[in-house]
């Protein structure tokens, strides 16, 4: 029995678009700068940066190889830059000194945990850790008085969960096209396409929408 091509948007590849009509100059500048950040600190130490990537594969992980997002450099790349939310909420440091604080908090509790290092630790422990960072049970001293619940909802997520929206891999799983520039987007009412947009495939339908989606620039 042939396979069916997986996912929403089988076929579907954004960066069939890079020098198409739907990106400009500037667009292709910008993709092309996420896709160049290294996989390596710049901002984080290296024990930092081990910590990091452990916790991201925890909150998204990633099996294909192929299209595996770097999001500890795409988190490490924002810090780097000190590009910020333009907010932040009431008992939280800046963001650079919250994650610093909150990955060493990590790892001194996985320390306890039989003397190892978080990255070390069984997928299972290390879901329980975050788990109770997430409810606010988790207690470290290196968190200082920046609180554990908080620092899950407002960094580890969103800084984690963004920076793979913001690649061409998470696009492609959304089926959206990228930056609308200069070609934009005209049929913005409900359920309707533009012809440059991939089709969501429907259960029987995968490879009609396969074949449609390979063609899309």
């Amino acid at each position: 029995m042939t396979e069916q091509p997986e996912g929403r948007y089988p076929g579907y590849d954004v960066l069939r678009k890079r020098n198409g009509p739907s990106w400009n100059n500037p667009t292709r500048r910008a993709v092309d700068a996420r896709l160049s950040i290294p996989h390596k600190p710049r901002f984080f130490n290296e024990a930092e940066w081990q910590i990091l990537n452990a916790v991201c594969d925890r909150i998204l992980p990633q099996d294909d190889a192929a299209t595996r997002v770097n999001l500890a450099g795409m988190v490490d790349e924002k810090l780097l830059s000190d590009r910020t939310d333009g907010y932040r909420y009431p008992g939280m440091p800046r963001q650079g000194d919250a994650w610093r604080r909150g990955l060493a908090a990590l790892e001194e509790a996985a320390a306890k945990h039989g003397g190892r290092k978080f990255r070390d630790l069984d997928p299972a422990a290390q879901d329980s850790m975050l788990r109770s960072m997430q409810e606010g049970r988790f207690e470290a001293d290196a968190l200082g008085d920046m609180p554990a619940k908080q620092f899950f909802s407002s960094r580890i997520i969103p800084d984690i969960v963004s920076a793979f929206y913001a690649h061409p891999t998470g696009w492609n799983e959304i089926g959206w096209g990228g930056p609308a520039s200069p070609r934009g987007y005209v049929r913005m009412q409900y359920d309707m396409r533009d012809p440059w947009e991939p089709v969501e495939a429907t259960p029987g339908h995968e490879r009609e929408a396969e074949r449609k989606n390979v063609h899309v620039r």
